[in-house]
């Protein structure tokens, strides 16, 4: 299992939306709408790399107000 904290920048007064619509994603286990540099973080779980890059490309950066996504893999040292 491949997990990835997803940092998101939205338009202008649309995170809570756009956290809210993410969440009820599949591989999405957590969407929280944050302050800072980035509106939502999302935290997600896909079998494997090639299953993350599709739910990023096809199912989250597709979500109305999203303007743009940083995929961060979560690794273990």
């Amino acid at each position: 299992m491949v997990q990835a904290y997803i940092l998101i920048q939205t338009e202008v007064g649309r995170a809570a939306e756009v956290a809210v619509a993410l969440g009820a994603l599949s591989g999405v286990v957590q969407s929280d709408d944050v302050t800072g540099p980035y509106d939502v973080i999302v935290k997600a779980a896909a079998p494997n790399m090639d299953d993350l890059g599709r739910l990023v490309a096809a199912e989250i950066q597709t979500v109305p107000g999203i303007t743009r996504t940083l995929t961060c893999p979560i690794v273990h040292l």
